[in-house]
């Protein structure tokens, strides 16, 4: 497949043999991040490392359910992306890293740590990856899921009611409280540090661009 002339400016693949190659993929939650990081696994057969964004969301166990519930979680000082730029380093050095389990429910980290072993690519998903300048720093391909904010507001419903088990009122008044002035603060003006911009969520052209990207890299390894 032919690129479109969107990623005629991406120098593909980087200078960096002998280390994996980190592709970040930020975008507004609900935007289709986790969809189009799932199709790329899938596309290159499980040899991508995922690490998520919101899987370093801070321990705050020293505060009560009511307090912790309370706290903005689409804020960059709610995740300890220092400790995600350690990992990515740890990985790019050809190192193994355990990163944190979050349980969302609860709003603490569980304890238990997944094991992420270097890859020829890792990807870092989230929606403020590309907020951070030490995490840009890290990546050597930077991706911005663009997609309508209705398209987002519902899809961010239906995994919260399904997946983590909250009210529509609930989701509602975060959505209103946080998550759209922070997206307005943070999320979208974070667009302009990206290489790629993939419109309409899921769009599958630019996801199969991407896979013939990663596909180059993994030729190589």
């Amino acid at each position: 497949m032919a690129a479109s002339p969107v990623f005629d400016h991406v120098d593909w693949p980087p200078g960096a043999e002998g280390r994996p190659v980190v592709i970040g993929i930020a975008g507004g939650s609900g935007s289709g991040k986790s969809t189009i990081v799932e199709a790329i696994g899938d596309a290159t057969g499980g040899q991508v490392g995922l690490m998520e964004h919101d899987a370093y969301y801070r321990d705050n166990a020293h505060l009560d359910f009511e307090q912790r519930a309370a706290i903005n979680y689409d804020h960059p000082d709610s995740l300890e992306s220092e400790l995600l730029v350690e990992h990515l380093a740890a990985l790019r050095s050809g190192m193994s890293v355990d990163k944190p389990v979050y349980d969302f429910s609860t709003h603490l980290r569980t304890g238990e740590t997944a094991r992420v072993t270097p890859a020829p690519v890792v990807i870092v998903e989230g929606i403020l990856v590309l907020v951070e300048p030490d995490l840009r720093r890290m990546m050597d391909l930077k991706i911005f899921i663009d997609t309508d904010p209705d398209i987002r507001l519902l899809r961010r419903l239906q995994r919260d009611i399904e997946e983590r088990g909250r009210d529509l009122e609930s989701i509602i008044a975060q959505y209103e409280g946080t998550v759209r002035p922070m997206h307005l603060q943070f999320v979208e003006p974070s667009k302009r540090y990206a290489d790629i911009i993939i419109p309409e969520g899921y769009n599958p052209p630019a996801v199969a661009t991407v896979v013939s990207m990663i596909d180059r890299v993994l030729s190589r390894a």
